[in-house]
């Protein structure tokens, strides 16, 4: 029995979060995954409906056993994903979300990569605006631990360019409450765990652009909401690093002074108020994470922190960054 069990566990369990998207884009998210190569014994599907105004479940009636659908009330991606994850029956485990798809050559090859390496707790790949994208660089995949990744990378956060082993994930849990940048202080604590990490460039993941996005919502309330959140994401990295081994709190302080530079940055991206800049680098100075430390983590970086340890280098980015083409 206990053999059977075993190989009846499928190899990744793909979790998707949904609310109030159009079914047309499930689909699109669904029929993703039933394209890659895996047998239907090695994957398991999980739609998470967190409460949409309209549920989908008629319309994904015609996926029948190929998908699993959960419905529960509304507490945002942060609850929907804990769901899926408690229910997750897989060695590795892939965040989607409702409204982006999985690009199955890409995504192929991290498949591939974890089947080839039964060490591997981690793969992290990359994203693409573009959704019909065919051609890409597979590249030289980089193997190391976490925590040294995080020391010599700039990370990207995306919990869902990562790929992980459902097992080393313990009792982390994303953070309720917090609808922006939830992935920002997840990941950083799961790579932390990890022993060994596959990175690779590869863009398997299509990341949707449109305006009804939560990250494009420009109001004043989700606004300030955002910041706020990046905020207490910033402040609990921060006071958790002190409780690490030396080399993990070294690589998490790195990617809180990349957090809190992205932080400012957004004060003066979607407030260009310099009043608002100013009274948050005070708090910032109090907690300790302002000046941003001296390093050479990137030149935008580099020019950031020069710019805004003075009053002058403040005013001349409220004046120019908003007019600049901003970055991926």
């Amino acid at each position: 029995m206990c053999s059977n069990m075993k190989e009846n566990k499928p190899l990744i369990s793909f979790i998707i979060t949904y609310y109030n998207l159009p079914v047309e884009m499930l689909y699109e998210c669904i029929d993703s995954i039933l394209h890659l190569s895996l047998h239907p014994s090695e994957r398991e599907i999980i739609v998470v409906d967190d409460g949409s105004d309209n549920s989908p479940m008629n319309e994904l009636m015609k996926y029948g056993d190929d998908i699993m659908y959960v419905r529960q009330v509304n507490g945002g991606v942060s609850v929907a994903r804990n769901t899926g994850i408690k229910i997750a029956k897989g060695d590795y485990i892939q965040l989607i979300d409702g409204d982006d798809f999985l690009l199955d050559k890409p995504y192929e090859q991290c498949v591939d990569i974890i089947r080839n390496n039964p060490n591997a707790d981690i793969v992290l790949f990359d994203f693409t605006k573009n959704a019909h994208q065919s051609s890409f660089n597979v590249g030289a995949t980089l193997i190391t631990s976490g925590a040294t990744f995080m020391r010599n990378h700039n990370l990207q956060g995306s919990a869902c360019c990562c790929l992980f082993r459902a097992s080393i994930k313990g009792t982390l849990e994303f953070t309720p409450g917090i609808c922006y940048g939830e992935d920002e202080e997840f990941t950083p604590q799961l790579l932390l765990r990890a022993e060994t990490i596959y990175y690779t460039t590869i863009p398997a993941y299509y990341y949707r652009e449109h305006h009804a996005s939560t990250i494009h919502q420009k109001d004043k309330k989700n606004v300030l909401k955002r910041l706020e959140d990046n905020k207490t994401v910033i402040l609990h990295l921060h006071q958790m690093a002190d409780h690490f081994p030396i080399n993990d709190k070294h690589a998490l302080q790195r990617r809180v002074a990349q957090l809190t530079m992205d932080y400012l940055y957004n004060i003066i991206m979607l407030t260009r108020s310099n009043k608002m800049l100013n009274e948050q680098i005070e708090k910032l100075h109090d907690e300790g994470l302002f000046p941003l430390p001296k390093a050479n983590y990137s030149k935008k970086y580099v020019w950031f922190r020069r710019l805004t340890k003075s009053s002058i280098g403040r005013t001349i980015l409220l004046y120019t960054l908003p007019f600049m083409k901003q970055e991926r």
